[in-house]
């Protein structure tokens, strides 16, 4: 009975002061410091990115305790069965513990089992690609930017509109004109689809606040299913190491309201940027898996 109390007495003041540490911690700071929380009272960036953080921070909060516990018992066992004064060789050794051997492989095997099942929930969340978005949108890499095709209802995407962008040129100090970035303009509360394609070698297409980043490969069909729940204007990169520019291959994501998507559109329409780019600019010259020479559109790049 004893020991109960005083077990008590210690977990009383260890569990108050991790509640104070939680309350007096930022939201970034809660969410194990990923970017997209900075302001406690903005929504977060898409209908996926708590789910991405929870994955994050839960991962580390149960590896900390593995840590502390195993770095427990080795201080205990360094204290324990540390050699005392006058003691000379070996001490007595054992050939097995049972209750010991079963712990250290159950235990371990429980938590990867644990980790292994929550991921998989999350990710086949996550990975699951909307058939039928509000909107439908395809991000093409190239070396070294971004075109953007806003697909509408025709089959043939002829009814489609789009921007070709160029890569970024810092100027001497560094800085990097934002507004001449390629822009990807997505309305709020609305299912997107992003289709991911390259026209050349394997880049990787990460909207950095959304918490997440897919790569875009020759030959294989990758997309992106969320919902934009924050308007504001995001930073995107490459993550995906594709040569001598790689560091300037930027783009921004403009999320607004429905109304300045479609004002948006109607501006390309305008302009006459309509159609099907997906199969322009190609830099392959043959086609993925085949061999067979690449005859749609190999009038060079941007």
């Amino acid at each position: 009975m004893p020991s109960k109390r005083r077990l008590r007495w210690v977990a009383l003041p260890i569990g108050s002061a991790a509640a104070i540490l939680l309350a007096g911690c930022t939201p970034t700071q809660l969410h194990g410091f990923l970017p997209g929380f900075a302001d406690p009272s903005a929504p977060p960036a898409t209908n996926r990115t708590d789910m991405v953080a929870g994955m994050w921070t839960n991962s580390w909060i149960v590896l900390l305790i593995v840590g502390l516990v195993t770095w427990g018992l080795m201080l205990w066992a360094m204290v324990t069965y540390r050699r005392r004064k006058g003691q000379t060789g070996l001490p007595v050794q054992l050939r097995y513990n049972m209750p010991i051997e079963i712990f250290y492989t159950v235990i371990p095997l429980m938590l990867v089992a644990g980790m292994f099942s929550f991921t998989a929930r999350d990710m086949a969340i996550i990975e699951t690609v909307d058939h039928n978005p509000d909107v439908s949108v395809v991000a093409i890499g190239k070396q070294w930017s971004w075109d953007f095709q806003y697909n509408g209802k025709a089959a043939d995407n002829s009814d489609a509109v789009w921007t070709m962008g160029v890569q970024a040129e810092p100027d001497k100090n560094g800085n990097v004109d934002q507004e001449a970035l390629p822009t990807l303009v997505l309305p709020v509360n609305e299912s997107v689809r992003i289709d991911l394609e390259s026209r050349d070698v394997v880049h990787s297409f990460w909207i950095i606040d959304f918490l997440y980043k897919k790569d875009l490969y020759i030959g294989h069909d990758n997309s992106w299913s969320f919902t934009p729940t924050r308007e504001g204007t995001y930073q995107g990169k490459c993550a995906e190491l594709c040569g001598e520019y790689h560091s300037s291959m930027l783009f921004r994501v403009k999320v607004v309201s429905a109304g300045e998507y479609q004002q948006y559109l109607t501006q390309l329409r305008d302009k006459g940027d309509t159609g099907d780019i997906t199969g322009a600019y190609s830099r392959l010259g043959n086609e993925p898996g085949t061999g067979v020479p690449n005859t749609a559109g190999n009038e060079g790049d941007n």
